[in-house]
């Protein structure tokens, strides 16, 4: 495949991935929103509908990454790197089109949830506090603990792509698409499993690209993007990924 190709795949893909997954966070936390308050279970599965969606958009492209851990396991588990770039910038772009979108879809929610006294007080959100919409477009500790919160994201995503590395063992699923069914069903299992303490990003595009979109969208009484915190879920994924790649070398190739 060209790196054309790549670049336009990931970028589709990932901005699917980040308008359904984003989108459902917004249903389930916005005032006004139907969806408000239908919980964790919700969530998770849109997450995992998000994942398929995505992949199958954008397999026949790119393969469909859509996460630069997997890209970075897969180049470790290959030993091929010269795509990498290509991946991860088309990633980055993708999420923040799709966050930008979720802001699209969701305008008159954000307006009516950031100017609600119930949500921000009567002074307004300060500027340095984690925002009360920054859920919508990344993720947060429930405890603050740096080591185990770069261990949790770590662990769930290396369980994430040894599940799609793996599947290469087990001949045609990949090509038969039913791999991409398999990895969404892995997302919706971590969430429920291992999602409660840090909100599994288990991907740096699915964070930063949304978390730059919230720090640059013009919401009222946002509140801060929490950029003390934004390490984690770029560095933990990647750490992941690279875990992956090297369990797969060691005990399957």
């Amino acid at each position: 495949m060209s790196s054309s190709d790549i670049f336009l795949g990931e970028t589709i893909g990932t901005a699917i991935l980040i308008l359904l997954g984003g989108g459902v966070c917004a249903a389930v936390t916005l005032k006004r929103s139907k969806a408000m308050g239908a919980g964790w279970v919700a969530i998770t599965f849109g997450w995992g509908f998000a994942v398929l969606t995505g992949a199958y958009t954008s397999l026949g492209l790119s393969g469909a990454h859509l996460n630069p851990a997997v890209t970075v396991g897969i180049a470790v588990q290959s030993g091929q790197w010269g795509d990498v770039p290509v991946y991860v910038a088309g990633q980055l772009l993708g999420a923040m089109v799709g966050a930008a979108l979720v802001w699209v879809c969701y305008y008159g929610q954000f307006h009516a949830h950031l100017t609600d006294r119930e949500i921000v007080g009567g002074s307004g959100a300060r500027s340095d506090a984690p925002g009360p919409v920054l859920g919508v477009f990344s993720t947060a500790p429930e405890i603050r603990h740096p080591v185990q919160n770069l261990a949790t994201e770590t662990v769930a995503t290396t369980v994430l792509v040894l599940a799609i590395l793996t599947q290469g063992l087990t001949k045609g699923l990949a090509l038969s698409g039913t791999g991409v069914l398999i990895t969404a069903l892995v997302v919706v299992g971590l969430g429920l499993s291992l999602g409660g303490p840090t909100g599994y990003a288990i991907n740096p595009a699915r964070d930063l690209g949304p978390r730059v979109v919230h720090a640059l969208l013009p919401l009222p009484n946002k509140g801060g993007s929490d950029w003390g915190y934004a390490w984690v879920p770029v560095v933990g994924p990647l750490l992941g990924g690279v875990v992956a790649g090297g369990l797969y070398r060691l005990a399957f190739a």
